[in-house]
């Protein structure tokens, strides 16, 4: 996709992938929320049907506490009920700022959330509903971008907004190498090739089978999400038909 810039924005139904960190390092900072629901309203008012998946890794990561002992399904199933938690904070901020949201859980919690059921999010999601997925896939051993490829391809979503704290993709950590390159594009193989972090390999091979770009984008940047869905080339572009090449 060359084209970007002249092209503009050319997707109406995203889903926008936020790490738990988007809210904090340690617990929910409400002021980060509320940036992120304004930022979602303004996705609203441009017309764009948005999804939302975030993960949990401010309040437990799943891995990381297998790492220090813990069975790894018992820990994996703790931190989707840490998504649970992100995600109603993120229905609060988002209902304060005028939105009509959802929350479909993929494990059972009727007294807080609706069950995902598929049907049911595209219903929600053609009625300018903001729908956030939580828990995960309702699976142990996947990850929240799993997730975030898997509701996407499902919910027929044209594009993932990956949120982070960095630019885009680099060739290498921008904070602990100065001459990393960034990229402006790239293939769904050559990241997986080169091993870059954007998503795990399980994520990134789903959407390369889907043909479901992604786009990594600093989301706290001033106007950053204004600018990329009116048509700005920010962020990295991941995609099958990406040549771009850095030696």
């Amino acid at each position: 996709m060359s084209d970007r810039k002249e092209r503009g924005f050319p997707y109406k139904r995203v889903l926008l992938k936020l790490s738990g960190e988007a809210f904090g390092k340690t617990g929910i900072d409400y002021s980060k929320v509320a940036v992120i629901a304004e930022q979602i309203k303004l996705c609203q008012e441009n017309g764009i049907s948005l999804a939302v998946v975030i993960g949990g890794g401010n309040i437990l990561r799943g891995q990381t506490t297998a790492e220090h002992g813990m069975e790894r399904t018992t820990a994996d199933y703790m931190g989707m009920l840490a998504t649970v938690i992100n995600a109603l904070a993120l229905q609060e901020g988002c209902e304060k700022v005028g939105l009509h949201t959802r929350v479909q859980s993929a494990i059972e919690m009727k007294n807080i959330a609706e069950s995902y059921i598929r049907r049911r999010a595209m219903r929600h999601l053609e009625k300018n509903r903001i729908v956030i997925f939580a828990a995960g896939t309702g699976n142990p051993y996947f990850t929240t971008d799993t997730t975030a490829a898997l509701r996407a391809v499902e919910s027929g979503c044209e594009v993932i907004l990956k949120a982070t704290k960095v630019d885009g993709v680099y060739d290498a950590d921008p904070n602990k190498e100065s001459d990393a390159k960034l990229f402006d594009q790239i293939s769904y193989m050559e990241a997986i090739q080169r091993g870059l972090k954007v998503m795990d390999t399980t994520a990134l091979t789903l959407c390369m089978e889907n043909d479901m770009p992604i786009i990594v984008f600093d989301i706290f940047k001033q106007d950053n999400l204004k600018k990329l869905i009116t048509g700005s080339q920010i962020g990295t572009y991941i995609a099958a038909d990406c040549e771009l090449k850095f030696a």
